[in-house]
């Protein structure tokens, strides 16, 4: 079965976005952007909620900016071609390898775990996911812990007064001091 994973760069003190709404402090060097690079490869299908979706639009025509190397070039490349579901309440269309949800989050998950397909399912977006774990459908945690505190903003763990159990699955720590964590939830 496909494993769903909720993958984000996430402040010392626990947020994915600051109080201002910034995130630019997330914004990785080589090595961390070669990961996650690679970290995309594992990834058969991407859930996003409507802001990441709008985010992430610039790398559909990323390969024709010809300021861009190679490193950020091959994420587009792995990016382009990746199946996307856009969650969205104000969206009518999407463009590239991306569809609209047609049902609810959990319904989606179901049905895209029983597909046939390779690679995980991974969720994006602070609402995305903050649903997604709510409703306990996340299967793996693998922030990228930025050696900063920003004080508030949006959390990378919702507060639903709930217990989850994790298992330490991998940690890397990387020359910009950014600490990777793979937890998987314990059922």
């Amino acid at each position: 079965m496909r494993s769903v994973t909720c993958s984000m760069g996430v402040s010392l003190d626990g947020y994915i976005v600051g109080p201002d709404g910034g995130f630019n402090w997330t914004a990785p060097d080589e090595e961390v952007f070669r990961f996650v690079t690679d970290e995309i490869r594992e990834v058969g299908v991407h859930l996003l909620g409507r802001r990441l979706y709008e985010t992430m639009l610039y790398w559909e025509t990323a390969d024709q900016d010809p300021s861009l190397d190679d490193s950020m070039l091959e994420w587009a490349a792995l990016w382009k071609p990746l199946p996307k579901v856009v969650f969205s309440t104000t969206l009518s269309t999407v463009r590239g390898a991306a569809r609209l949800a047609s049902g609810g989050l959990a319904e989606e998950i179901e049905r895209l775990r029983a597909e046939p397909g390779e690679g995980d399912i991974a969720i994006g977006g602070a609402t995305l996911a903050a649903e997604a774990a709510a409703a306990d459908l996340i299967d793996e945690y693998r922030p990228r812990v930025h050696p900063v505190l920003v004080g508030g903003g949006i959390p990378f763990f919702p507060r639903n007064e709930r217990r989850v159990d994790l298992e330490l699955v991998e940690s890397r720590t990387f020359g910009s001091g950014v600490v990777h964590l793979r937890y998987r939830v314990r059922r």
